[in-house]
């Protein structure tokens, strides 16, 4: 089954710190999201191997936007 990372704040995507085909463990940070001049970081709940990448630098992000796809 795939896990999708989404966003946790409104903000523009600062970095995707992840590549397709990336393995990744639970905790890792994938993306990092910039609000109101702060830098936060999206880690994922699930290891898995990055699948897709949904989002690019400067993306505006709402709360929910699905960001990274995993598969396990």
């Amino acid at each position: 089954m795939a896990y999708t990372l989404k966003a946790h704040m409104p903000g523009l995507v600062a970095r995707v710190v992840v590549q397709v085909g990336d393995k990744v463990t639970a905790g890792q940070e994938l993306a990092v999201i910039n609000c109101m001049k702060t830098e936060m970081s999206c880690v994922t709940e699930e290891a898995g191997t990055v699948s897709e990448i949904l989002v690019a630098e400067w993306d505006e992000m709402e709360v929910g936007s699905p960001m990274i796809v995993l598969d396990n």
